[in-house]
């Protein structure tokens, strides 16, 4: 099993309230992906964090092997949702990916 987490901070440029928004729209369209990619375990987007965070939001999943999660990173519904949901709003991302 590959496990791939993702920590987003999202652009200044947002309120409280539409970083709320953004978040909840990230969260569906991710978790949304279940059972659509190939190798894809599980996935959870966690957005209300507490306020010691100093991040907006991460991502937690779960892949099959390495092969999977090479897979998710070019499938046409995960892209769409990077391009559509993710990318225009987030101003950071860190990534860590690791066998389990």
């Amino acid at each position: 099993m590959v496990k791939h987490v993702i920590i987003w901070t999202l652009k200044d440029e947002y309120n409280a309230e539409e970083k709320q928004a953004i978040k909840q729209g990230i969260k569906e369209g991710l978790e949304g992906l279940a059972g659509r990619i190939p190798g894809l375990v599980d996935i959870k987007v966690i957005i209300d964090g507490l306020a010691s965070s100093n991040t907006d939001l991460i991502l937690d999943s779960t892949f099959s092997d390495a092969a999977s999660l090479a897979g998710y990173a070019v499938h046409p519904d995960h892209v769409a949702v990077a391009n559509g949901k993710v990318r225009p709003y987030t101003a950071q991302r860190s990534c860590f990916d690791y066998e389990v």
